[in-house]
C-alpha cells in the first residue's frame, strides 16, 4: 500500500487554511467530477480529491494524519502501525461499511475503526458527544492496576482556519487484569452537552506499550528469557524479573533456543487469569579474551559435535 499525500492532491500548503482547502477542493471538483469533466480518468481523480477533503477538512483528522505524514512521502510503502493514532482524542463511533466503499484501502486503515463521524441532534438540549482515543500502557501496569496521567492530543480550529492542538490531561485508573482493547469509560469526560445537556463520556481503548521482550495473547503473555549455554545444557534454577515481579524456575536440561516453559495463572490477572510462558534462547559468551578463546578452542578438540550433520545437512 503507497501512503498518500493528501496536500499534494488538493494541491495546498501544510499550513493551509480551512478556506484554502475547501477553495482548492472546489475548483478540482469543477474539473474532475464525472459529470462534466472530460479527463479520462476524471472519476478516480474525484475520488482521491474527495478522500483528501475528507481528512483535511476534519480537523480531528487532520492533526493525527499531519504527524504521521512527516514520516513518509507520497507513494512510499507504507501499512499504519494498530496504535499509529494513539494519544489523539477522537468524537463519534466510525464510518459505515457504505461509507468506507467510497474511499481507498489507505483511507480505509487509518480511518476506518477509530471512529471520526460527527452527529447532529434537532433538539435544542442534546447530550454532548462520546468521544474516544487509544491509550498505550505498560503492560505491568495490567498486573497490578496503575493511577496514570494521560495526555491526549484534541484538535481545535484557531481564528485563522488553521488546525491545532491542545492538550487533554487526565488521571486515569487503570484496573487491574485489563487486557488489550478493553475501553476504561470515563463519564462526563467527552464534549459538552447543547443547550444545558449532560456532556459525554470518554472511552479509552487500551493498547500495552511496544516490548520487544514480551507477546500478549489475550490474557497469556509470553516472554524471552536469555539463558547461558551451560544452563541450557545442564538445567538450572534462575530468576527473572516478569510484569509481576521477580520469578524463579527450572530450566531442564538439555533446552534448546525457542522451548517454552509454561507458568500456570501467571499471566494477566482476571477471573480465569491467563499463563506467562518463558521463551528460552541460548546466549553465547563473546570471545573477546585470550582465556575465552582458548576455552572455545578446547570445547572445540572435546566435543565432537556438528549441529548440521544432525540435522541431515
Amino acid at each position: 500500500m503507497e501512503f498518500k499525500d493528501y496536500y499534494q492532491v488538493l494541491g495546498v500548503s501544510k499550513t493551509a487554511t480551512a478556506e484554502e482547502i475547501k477553495k482548492a477542493y472546489r475548483q478540482l471538483a469543477r474539473k474532475f467530477h464525472p459529470d462534466v469533466s472530460k479527463e479520462p480518468d476524471s472519476e478516480q481523480r474525484m475520488q482521491e480529491v474527495n478522500e483528501a477533503k475528507a481528512v483535511l477538512s476534519d480537523p480531528e483528522k487532520r492533526l493525527a494524519y499531519d504527524q504521521l505524514a512527516q514520516q513518509y512521502r507520497s507513494g512510499q510503502d507504507f501499512q499504519p502501525s494498530p496504535e499509529w493514532d494513539a494519544g489523539f482524542e477522537f468524537s463519534g463511533r466510525g464510518f459505515e461499511e457504505a461509507d468506507l466503499s467510497e474511499f481507498s484501502d489507505f483511507f480505509a486503515n487509518l480511518f476506518g475503526q477509530g471512529g471520526r463521524t460527527r452527529q447532529k441532534g434537532r433538539s435544542y438540549q442534546m447530550r454532548g458527544e462520546d468521544r474516544h482515543a487509544k491509550i498505550n500502557i505498560d503492560l505491568k501496569d495490567a498486573f497490578h492496576g496503575a493511577n496514570r496521567t494521560i495526555i491526549l492530543q484534541v484538535p481545535q480550529v484557531d481564528s485563522q482556519g488553521r488546525v491545532a492542538s491542545r492538550e487533554h490531561t487526565l488521571s486515569v485508573q487503570i484496573p487491574k487484569g485489563i487486557k488489550a482493547g478493553q475501553h476504561i469509560r470515563l463519564i462526563g469526560q467527552g464534549s459538552p452537552g447543547v443547550g444545558g445537556g449532560p456532556s459525554g463520556d470518554l472511552y479509552l481503548e487500551i493498547h500495552f506499550t511496544l516490548d520487544s521482550q514480551y507477546r500478549v495473547d489475550g490474557r497469556d503473555v509470553y516472554q524471552t528469557v536469555p539463558i547461558t549455554p551451560w544452563e541450557a545444557a545442564l538445567g538450572a534454577s534462575i530468576e527473572t524479573t516478569t510484569p509481576s515481579g521477580m520469578v524463579r524456575f527450572k530450566v531442564p536440561a538439555g533446552s534448546q533456543t525457542g522451548r517454552k516453559l509454561r507458568l500456570k495463572g501467571r499471566g494477566i490477572p482476571g477471573q480465569e487469569p491467563g499463563d506467562l510462558y518463558m521463551e528460552l534462547e541460548v546466549v553465547l559468551p563473546p570471545a573477546d579474551t585470550d582465556k575465552a578463546r582458548e576455552l572455545y578452542k578446547t570445547m572445540a578438540r572435546e566435543f565432537a559435535f556438528d549441529p548440521r550433520q544432525r540435522k541431515g545437512g
